[in-house]
C-alpha cells in the first residue's frame, strides 16, 4: 500500500506545482472552503513569501483539500502513518509557497485579470447553473451555505486565472527547436552497438577480505538492527472465577435484579422469556458475575497485603493457589502458559525487575505476578553475530567493489577504445521500455545511450542493470536518412510538445523558489 503512494506521492509533485492541487479546485473550493483552521487562529501565519503572509487559515484549508483529494484517489481513509510517509502537510504549505509565488510573478508580469473573465469562469462552474445557465440566486446560497461572501470568492477565482496565464505565458514561451526534433526522430529510426563489459557483487566477493574492524565499524552504524529484543521472566498466579464461585452465593432478589438488568439475554424468536423459564441459566450468568469479581477482590486483597514486600507466595497462599514461573522471554514471543494475555505481558513490561504487579483481569481470570528478571536490549558481541554480520558487509562492501570496478572501465572508456575484449549489444533500436540485448532493461541506460555519437562515445559513470554494474561504449551508429524528417516534423514537434512546456514551468518554478526569500511557521516543520 505504501510503495503505491510514494509512487503517485511523486506523480502529485511532479504535477502539483502547476495543476488544480496547488489552490483550490476552484470549482468546487466552496464544498470545502468554511472558515476552518479553529485551532490555529491564534497564530500570525503559516508562511512568509517575499514579506507576503499565508495565513494558517489558508494552510488548513489547502492541508484539507489536499487530503481529501488523495482520499478521493485511493478510496479510503489516510492514515497518520501514510499522511507522513507521503509528506502531506509539507507537501501543502510548499504548494502554497508555490503559488504565492507564480502570483507574485504573474504581478510583476503585468498579467491583468479583468471583471469579465472573473465572471466568465465562475458562470461556467455547474454548482451555480440552473437547467445549464448561471444562477445569481443559487450562486449566493451556496456561497452563504459555506459562509463565504462573493467578494472572497470571486477573489480567490481572480487568482486562479491570473496563475493560469502566467503558467500559460511560459509555456507559450517553450519551443521544440529543429535540433530536439531531429535528435528525437534519429532517436526512433537510428540503430545503435553498445560495447560493454560488466561486474556484479558476486564476481568480485573472492577479492574482499573482511576485517574485525569493519565488522564492528558496520554493527556500531546499524545498531538498531542487531540490537535483541528487552527479555524478562515473571512468576504469576491465577484466579480463576471457578475457584471463587464456592465463596459466593446469590439471593433471589439478586437473582431477579440480575435478570431485569440483563433481560435482552433471555429471549428467543417469540421475544422475552419469562424469569421462570430462564431462572437457572439467570443464576448460572449471576454466579459466574459475583464470582469474577470476588476473585478480583480477593486479588486485590492479596496485593495490597503483599505489595510492600513482594512476596508473591504468600499472595498465593492466601488464595489457595500456585504460583508458576515462565522463562526469559521477549514481548513478540511470551512462553505458552500466557500466550494471548496481551494485557498481563504489557504490564509486565512496565515494572521493574524484582516488583510485584496486578492484579489484571482477562477473560481466564484475574492475575498477580512479580518480575523475576529484566535483560534490556543489547548489541550481541560479535563473535554470537559475525556470520551475518560478515554476510551484510561482504554484500555491501562487494556491491561497491564491483561499482569501482565499472567506473574505472568506465573512465577508461571516456579516453578511448579498450585494447581488451568487450561484449557486444549487437545492433538494436530504441525501445520505451528500456530493453537492451543482453543487458536487460534500463529505461536510464536507454536514454543515456542513444545520447551518444560517435565523438562522444561514452557516458561518463556506468549503469547498474538487476543488480550488475554495466560500462558501455557506443561501437557504432547508423543513422537513419533525413528525408522522411519533413514529412514528420509536426508530429514529432507535437509529440515534444507537452514534455518542454512542462519542464519550462518546473524550471521557472524551480526558479522563482530558489531566489525568494521564505519563512516558513517552525510549527508546521515537523511531520
Amino acid at each position: 500500500m505504501l510503495g503505491v503512494m510514494r509512487k503517485y506521492k511523486r506523480s502529485f509533485l511532479i504535477k502539483g506545482v502547476f495543476s488544480v492541487i496547488v489552490l483550490s479546485f476552484v470549482g468546487t473550493i466552496f464544498l470545502i472552503w468554511g472558515k476552518g483552521g479553529e485551532g490555529l487562529r491564534g497564530s500570525k501565519y503559516a508562511a512568509k513569501v517575499n514579506g507576503a503572509t499565508i495565513s494558517f487559515q489558508e494552510y488548513s484549508r489547502g492541508y484539507d483539500q489536499m487530503r481529501e483529494s488523495f482520499q478521493r484517489m485511493y478510496g479510503q481513509p489516510i492514515t497518520p502513518e501514510i499522511e507522513k510517509q507521503l509528506g502531506l502537510r509539507k507537501m501543502a504549505i510548499e504548494n502554497l509557497i508555490s503559488a504565492t509565488l507564480v502570483r507574485q510573478e504573474a504581478n510583476r508580469m503585468g498579467i491583468k485579470v479583468s471583471d469579465k473573465e472573473v465572471i466568465d469562469e465562475i458562470s461556467k462552474i455547474p454548482y451555480f447553473s440552473t437547467n445549464g445557465a448561471f444562477d445569481k440566486q443559487k450562486y449566493e446560497q451556496v456561497l452563504k451555505m459555506n459562509r463565504i461572501t462573493p467578494s472572497e470568492y470571486e477573489e480567490a477565482i481572480r487568482k486562479e486565472i491570473l496563475m493560469r496565464k502566467a503558467r500559460t505565458s511560459i509555456q507559450e514561451g517553450a519551443k521544440v527547436t529543429d535540433a530536439e526534433a531531429i535528435e528525437a526522430f534519429r532517436k526512433k529510426r537510428d540503430t545503435i552497438n553498445l560495447q560493454f563489459t560488466s561486474f556484479s557483487p558476486e564476481d568480485v566477493k573472492k577479492d574482499i577480505n573482511v576485517t574485525d574492524k569493519e565488522l564492528n565499524a558496520y554493527v556500531e552504524r546499524h545498531k538498531k538492527e542487531f540490537m535483541t529484543d528487552e527479555e524478562i521472566s515473571i512468576s504469576f498466579l491465577l484466579l480463576s472465577p471457578a475457584a471463587a464461585a464456592s465463596r459466593v452465593t446469590v439471593s433471589e432478589d439478586e437473582l431477579s435484579t440480575y435478570y431485569q438488568k440483563n433481560i435482552d439475554r433471555y429471549q428467543d424468536k417469540g421475544g422475552i422469556l419469562p424469569f421462570d423459564a430462564v431462572k437457572e441459566r439467570v443464576k448460572a450468568d449471576c454466579t459466574r458475575f459475583k464470582a469474577a469479581k470476588k476473585a478480583y477482590e480477593m486479588a486485590a486483597d492479596a496485593y495490597n497485603k503483599t505489595h510492600a514486600t513482594g512476596d508473591l507466595k504468600a499472595a498465593a497462599g492466601m488464595l489457595g493457589v500456585t504460583a508458576s514461573e515462565t522463562p526469559l522471554f521477549s514481548m513478540k514471543k511470551p512462553p505458552a502458559s500466557i500466550a494471548g494475555e496481551a494485557v498481563l505481558i504489557q504490564k509486565a513490561f512496565s515494572l521493574k525487575q524484582g516488583e510485584l504487579g496486578g492484579p489484571v483481569e482477562t477473560a481466564k481470570g484475574v492475575y498477580l505476578f512479580k518480575v523475576l528478571k529484566r535483560n534490556p536490549a543489547t548489541v550481541p558481541p560479535l563473535d554470537t553475530i559475525r556470520g551475518e554480520v560478515r554476510k551484510r558487509v561482504l554484500a555491501e562492501m562487494s556491491l561497491d567493489l564491483a561499482r569501482k570496478k565499472a567506473s574505472d572501465v568506465q573512465a577508461r572508456m571516456s579516453k578511448g577504445p579498450l585494447t581488451e575484449s568487450l561484449q557486444e549489444t549487437g545492433n538494436f533500436m530504441y525501445s520505451e521500455k528500456g530493453s537492451i540485448p543482453k543487458i536487460g532493461e534500463s529505461r536510464e541506460l536507454m536514454e543515456a545511450a542513444f545520447l551518444l555519437k560517435t565523438n562522444d562515445p561514452a557516458p561518463k559513470s556506468p549503469f547498474q542493470v538487476n543488480g550488475r554494474w554495466y560500462a558501455v561504449r557506443l561501437k557504432s551508429r547508423t543513422e537513419t536518412s533525413l528525408d522522411d524528417f519533413k514529412k514528420e516534423r509536426e508530429k514529432i514537434v507535437a509529440e515534444l510538445r507537452p514534455r518542454k512546456q512542462r519542464e519550462a514551468v518546473e524550471k521557472w518554478l524551480k526558479e522563482l523558489r530558489d531566489k525568494a526569500k521564505v519563512d516558513i511557521n517552525p510549527a508546521l516543520t515537523g511531520e
